[in-house]
């Protein structure tokens, strides 16, 4: 009767600290209403497979292991359709549903690991932590040879570049691809006059956006 008290209070955390992390940080923050349920379902998951290990002992450690090098296998497969910070979320996910599941683990530390978790990942993808970097891939209408023409190129189309990356050249069609890190300028005040970057946006949209 213990362990079964011991046991719910433990899915009542697990339950507590992933809607907490989906519902208050997540979906608010990124809308991806299709990932809601992957990150539910993966931790509930998580939590009963690492439960049952514990009850049936042996070798579990080991299937355990593999298991969940399995699924962060498929998590990488799909890194293109899942942009880092979901990674990340993924990541907050698989650790909750092992800790919460841990039966031998006092529900106190386990309460206490849970929400330091949170916190970190509150913090670490709070939209005012960097609030005007940004990243996004364009394409231009003109290739540059030299770096300080391409450098003033990204700024008046961009903001201040920080990093860019050139992935393509094509002197046929005139453009070149570009991976770019930017500070996003200061939003424009009512009556003043647009800047450069309002003036002339990109002549080709961005590809990807982040």
């Amino acid at each position: 009767m213990d362990s079964l008290r011991h046991l719910a209070a433990h899915l009542g955390l697990d339950l507590t600290a992933i809607c907490l992390l989906t519902f208050a940080i997540y979906y608010p923050r990124h809308r991806r209403r299709d990932l809601v349920p992957a990150y539910l379902a993966l931790n509930v998951a998580l939590f009963t497979i690492v439960a049952a290990l514990a009850e049936v002992r042996g070798s579990g450690g080991m299937a355990l292991g593999f298991g969940l090098f399995g699924v962060l296998s498929i998590i990488r497969l799909r890194s293109d359709a899942v942009q880092h910070e979901e990674v990340a979320y993924y990541f907050t996910t698989l650790v909750l549903g092992l800790i919460c599941g841990l039966p031998r683990l006092g529900f106190a530390l386990a309460a206490t690991l849970s929400g330091l978790l949170l916190l970190v990942v509150y913090a670490a993808d709070h939209p005012r932590l960097f609030a005007r970097a940004r990243r996004t891939v364009i394409t231009l209408d003109t290739v540059h040879t030299d770096p300080g023409a391409l450098r003033a190129d990204l700024a008046r189309r961009l903001g201040e570049p920080h990093h860019w990356t050139v992935m393509e050249i094509d002197f046929v069609r005139d453009l070149m691809v570009v991976d770019v890190r930017y500070r996003e300028p200061e939003p424009r005040q009512a009556g003043q006059q647009p800047g450069p970057v309002e003036a002339r946006r990109p002549a080709t949209p961005a590809l990807d956006s982040v």
